[in-house]
């Protein structure tokens, strides 16, 4: 049987390009093929740094047929790099399920190695001013099952919680904070490493005073911090 390749999980810029490593550089110039969550995002990062690596579609609607086939190409020794559209894959991520079928498929024979860098959730933190030795991460909350349930939670919780939200749901999520935790903390960190990142604090009152009065700031990627002092 042929030496088992290796799958790189390779963290890519969240907003601004220079944000790549020197090592994830090198690994997508010399892998096989790279998965893409999106050819065409991935597309721009490769063209600006004249990386000609062949590209394969996967994302969440992938087939069960592509997964194998991805598979059985590690199985065949070929050496590939998962990238998500922005950020550290399998993070909130649908990157997680194959890397836990390779991990399945392969056993003990699976190479899977994380290449890191960006991750919104960390940058966020990192700039916030909130105490974040012990955080809970909810990645994107639920559009309606289970969303109210999760801010009744919020509000009792004794870490720091950090969740990403839309452009579209933005509004509502301070209404639920202000019904459930009108004292906390929140930070708000949009479009980070982008040009107009920003980085907003106080309660959710006066979340919900700025941003109608600033509707124009409603729109971009939102990573919302909340803390109980």
């Amino acid at each position: 049987m042929n030496n088992i390749g290796t799958l790189y999980i390779v963290a890519t810029p969240i907003g601004n390009l220079e944000d790549i490593t020197l090592r994830a550089l090198r690994i997508l110039k010399e892998v096989d093929y790279i998965l893409c969550e999106d050819t065409l995002t991935t597309k721009k990062l490769l063209d600006r740094y004249d990386i000609k690596t062949k590209t394969i579609s996967y994302h969440a609607h992938s087939t069960i047929a592509k997964e194998s086939s991805i598979i059985n190409m590690l199985k065949g020794g070929k050496n590939l790099a998962l990238v998500s559209d922005a950020g550290t894959p399998c993070i909130s991520d649908p990157g997680v399920l194959l890397v836990a079928n390779v991990r399945k498929e392969l056993g003990a024979s699976a190479q899977v190695t994380p290449i890191p860098g960006p991750s919104a959730v960390i940058s966020a933190l990192s700039a916030s001013g909130i105490p974040s030795s012990e955080f809970v991460f909810l990645g994107f909350l639920p559009h309606k099952k289970g969303r109210e349930t999760l801010f009744k939670e919020i509000a009792i919780s004794k870490k720091t919680v950090v969740f990403y939200e839309s452009t579209h749901r933005i509004m509502k999520t301070f209404a639920k904070l202000d019904m459930y935790s009108p004292d906390c903390a929140v930070v708000v960190a949009r479009e980070i490493t982008k040009q107009f990142e920003q980085f907003i604090k106080g309660t959710p009152k006066e979340m919900i005073s700025y941003f109608s009065e600033n509707k124009d700031k409603q729109r971009g990627e939102f990573v919302v911090i909340v803390h109980h002092k």
